[in-house]
């Protein structure tokens, strides 16, 4: 039986091993906190519960084929219910915006904001639908090996009906005119890391994901996730080290054959990295084991890192949802900011989720858990003067916008930011979100998942393919996960 390691005990390596245990292989997971889920675990402080990353739970379907691939389905693990309102909008105090579950809200809804418009966005999402059902099921579970992927019949013959040569920009807006209804809609690809003039139209499949299929929610939080992951794997036999850091990748004739952890040498037949793909190769492998340099990991464009504060409240908020994104200023000031100057935002827009709206458990009787995220550029200086000043700044347009007063009520306050990424993942330059999901970084234009020069050893999570979020990085866990398999039943690991 080959054993092998996984680095990092995120989604992605979670999902890694426990495909490769249901193949028969013997895998331990290595991870260097105390617990896992990686950017999607949790923390507990005097009674709140926080998701500490992801807190959108879309595109239901990618959850339920992961788990039906092991006979079970996400109900044996966790509750989910979907929210309506999805999420609320706020444009400035006077104009807020409940965005509905059903699509007949959404349309009645943008017919108010625009006349005409529910007929265009009928057409934006059935397009949306086509791209989504041959992006998600079809494009992101390719390993981004060869060109030659993308070169099928079906695929070919849709290119230009995914429109991956058009912005989401030009193409909201040959649809939109109204200035909130494309803000919007421009809002999903935030998260992939690149400003909406720069990003492929093909990913306005994510407001299929967004306004179609709906924001969902866990009960108990984001981090059930991970934790459905993690028991599901040890039922199949995965073996978990955690508080494990991995110092070196030993090599010798191309492959890996033994790990350093926590000063131990461990033996291994192969490795799949879900640890930073920058770290792993920049300072875990030898220099003629590398792949790329460090002059080409600078020259990525990196998705944006994050300013998050958790906050406790010992009072009920009236004027929030579940999930809530705070429009009132200048996107495109801000996103220059981050992706074109790259430096602190002058006055960013935010974002707050509320599990406690949703979730009686996550917080004290009569309190509230706040959970603030503002993207910042990666790669910029963090220290505590610059998050006080950004803190002072948001809750001076929280308490503004909502008509509450909130500081008094904090009893609880933490903050993440890059200085964090780092220390906890060692992000490069202390991303949050991995790689942007541009032209130039998509599919086998982003780092491989085989390593070429060590035969036995590969990459999965955020940095690789099919790139950031929640459900790649499930998507990524398996795609890796077949490629060892394939190696180890043709004998050539």
């Amino acid at each position: 039986m080959k054993k092998i390691a996984v680095i990092g005990a995120g989604l992605a390596g979670l999902a890694a091993a426990t495909c490769m245990a249901e193949a028969g292989i013997e895998v331990t997971v290595y991870e260097k906190n105390s617990s896992s889920g990686g950017r999607a675990r949790k923390f507990e402080s005097h009674g709140y519960t926080f998701d500490m990353g992801p807190s959108w739970y879309w595109m239901p379907d990618v959850f339920e084929k992961y788990f039906n691939r092991f006979g079970k389905t996400t109900s044996d693990f966790y509750n989910l219910s979907r929210l309506d309102p999805s999420y609320r909008v706020f444009y400035s105090k006077e104009d807020v915006m409940d965005i509905p579950a059903s699509l007949e809200g959404l349309y009645q809804l943008f017919e108010d904001r625009e006349k005409g418009s529910s007929v265009y966005l009928k057409k934006f999402l059935d397009e949306g639908k086509y791209k989504y059902e041959v992006g998600i099921n079809k494009l992101v579970y390719k390993p981004g090996i060869s060109i030659s992927e993308l070169l099928n019949a079906e695929l070919f013959a849709g290119l230009f009906k995914l429109d991956v040569f058009t912005s989401i920009s030009n193409h909201v807006r040959g649809y939109f005119k109204n200035p909130q209804l494309v803000q919007l809609l421009e809002f999903p690809v935030l998260f992939l890391g690149a400003p909406a003039q720069r990003t492929p139209a093909l990913y306005s499949l994510m407001n299929y994901a967004d306004m179609a299929l709906g924001t969902w929610y866990p009960e108990g939080g984001m981090n059930k996730i991970a934790e459905a992951m993690e028991t599901l794997a040890k039922q199949l036999g995965v073996k978990f080290e955690f508080n494990a850091t991995v110092e070196n990748l030993a090599v010798t004739s191309n492959r890996i054959h033994t790990l350093k952890i926590n000063g131990n040498s461990i033996a291994v037949d192969g490795v799949i990295a879900g640890a930073d793909y920058h770290h792993v190769e920049q300072h875990l492998l030898a220099k003629e084991y590398r792949q790329y340099s460090e002059k080409y990991w600078n020259s990525r464009v990196m998705a944006p890192s994050s300013l998050i504060f958790y906050l406790g409240i010992n009072k009920k908020i009236k004027n929030l949802l579940h999930h809530n994104l705070f429009f009132d200023r200048d996107f495109a000031i801000h996103a220059t900011e981050i992706y074109d100057t790259k430096e602190w935002p002058t006055d960013p827009l935010f974002y707050i989720c509320c599990t406690s709206k949703t979730d009686k458990s996550v917080a004290p009787v009569g309190h509230e858990n706040l959970f603030i995220l503002i993207p910042v550029a990666p790669d910029l200086k963090d220290n505590e003067t610059v998050r006080e000043k950004y803190f002072s700044l948001i809750m001076d347009r929280l308490e503004a916008l909502t008509g509450e007063t909130i500081r008094e009520s904090i009893d609880f306050k933490r903050s993440y930011a890059h200085l964090d990424f780092i220390s906890d993942y060692n992000a490069y330059k202390g991303n949050a979100y991995g790689l942007a999901n541009t032209i130039m970084q998509t599919a086998y234009l982003k780092p491989s998942i085989l390593n070429k020069k060590v035969k036995n050893l590969f990459y999965t999570g955020q940095l690789t393919v099919p790139g950031p979020g929640v459900p790649p990085s499930l998507i990524s866990g398996q795609v890796v996960a077949e490629q060892l398999i394939k190696k180890v039943k043709s004998g050539n690991l």
